[in-house]
């Protein structure tokens, strides 16, 4: 006879809220929409005193690593408030990869490891940022890119395409033909790439005769692999979650100010309906974010039934708010000035993301054992 699974539990915590109000008065000090556009047009978009604040001082980006090797020990609910906030500012910071994705892949390792442990706590500390080379459209459940060569004693050779946050990377997890290694980043060849989001750099990652710490074996290596893709693509859920949320804030914020024929634009009717229907589609993107953190912190055994539920359905919800908000704000929602253009371009970057909508239900089918015709 089976144990049934817990229910899933979709509301937020007394802790929870606390750290959400943490997290989003931090951004709401230190990353506007001033100082997202700013830093987003110089360039450069990563913030290394914001990151250190939000990772070393509030310790978020710990909240995956055990207490024993320095961090919070609390689980992916908690990292998806810190994301859902993170995707309401489109902060530029590198959490997704770098305390999602990193600490999952090594927590799949062997975590008592002396090269692991010591990494881990780096993290947990943020005095390191870590992110893996992989291509931020690596889907879960996808093959995974040919592995970069060995020539010997850890020496590599090879490149990555389109990886996340490598720019502000200390150190880069690369997957060889031997297991997964650490390197350098100052060991690589880093080719910034002209991303649509500004405020998630891409970069090339070039490695040449690189030496790296091995931390695994391939066997190893590529299951923490695939583990933390699913992780990393049920908590991104949460960051198009925060997005969508903002865009339908500010849309009704702005409809109920701006006046025509002497009456709040948000006062017409067809315009009532359609923030009606994204208030609902928020409302289920909510709901479906928060099933996915909730079944990953529980080890559910439908775990990778309910992420993959969560990005085909969050994925389009957050781009069509971005729309609407860009849409609905007129003539200023057309603007570099106004934020909105960069919601709009992490929410359609965020669709590919860790796989598109369409692979995700095509997962949903495979597991309802209902393949496509």
């Amino acid at each position: 006879m089976t144990t049934p699974s817990a229910p899933l539990d979709l509301l937020y915590t007394d802790t929870e809220e606390e750290l959400r109000a943490a997290v989003r008065a931090l951004l709401a000090d230190r990353c506007d929409a001033a100082t997202v556009l700013a830093r987003a047009e110089s360039g450069s978009p990563h913030d290394p005193a914001l990151w250190h604040t939000l990772a070393a001082d509030i310790g978020a980006a710990g909240l995956l690593v055990p207490e024993k090797l320095g961090g919070a020990g609390a689980g992916h609910r908690e990292a998806a408030v810190v994301l859902e906030e993170l995707g309401r500012s489109v902060a530029p910071l590198p959490y997704l990869t770098g305390s999602v994705l990193t600490v999952e892949i090594l927590l799949g390792c062997d975590p008592s490891a002396p090269e692991v442990a010591s990494l881990l706590r780096e993290i947990a500390a943020g005095r390191q940022i870590c992110v893996p080379a992989l291509p931020l459209t690596q889907a879960p459940g996808a093959p995974l890119p040919p592995p970069v060569r060995d020539t010997g004693g850890g020496v590599l050779t090879g490149s990555v395409g389109s990886v996340a946050d490598a720019t502000a990377a200390d150190v880069l997890l690369v997957l060889a033909d031997t297991g997964l290694h650490a390197v350098p980043a100052t060991a690589a060849r880093l080719t910034p790439l002209v991303p649509l989001d500004l405020t998630r750099p891409l970069a090339s990652v070039s490695l040449e005769s690189a030496h790296g710490v091995r931390l695994a074996d391939p066997a190893t290596a590529r299951a923490a692999v695939a583990g933390a893709l699913l992780s990393g693509a049920g908590l991104l859920a949460s960051e198009q979650l925060g997005l969508a949320e903002w865009c339908l804030a500010e849309t009704v914020a702005h409809l109920r100010t701006r006046h025509q024929f002497n009456r709040p634009v948000g006062s017409f009717q067809a315009l009532k309906h359609r923030l009606a229907r994204l208030w609902l589609d928020v409302a289920g993107a909510r709901a479906a974010a928060r099933a996915a953190a909730d079944a990953l912190a529980t080890g559910a055994p439908d775990a990778p039934l309910t992420v993959a539920v969560a990005q085909a359905y969050c994925s389009g919800v957050a781009v069509r708010a971005a729309e609407e908000c860009v849409q609905l704000h007129g003539g200023i929602g057309m603007t570099w000035e106004h934020p909105a253009h960069l919601y709009l371009k992490r929410a359609k970057a965020d669709s590919l993301a860790l796989g598109t909508a369409g692979h995700h239900r095509g997962l949903v089918a495979d597991f309802a054992e209902l393949p496509a015709p």
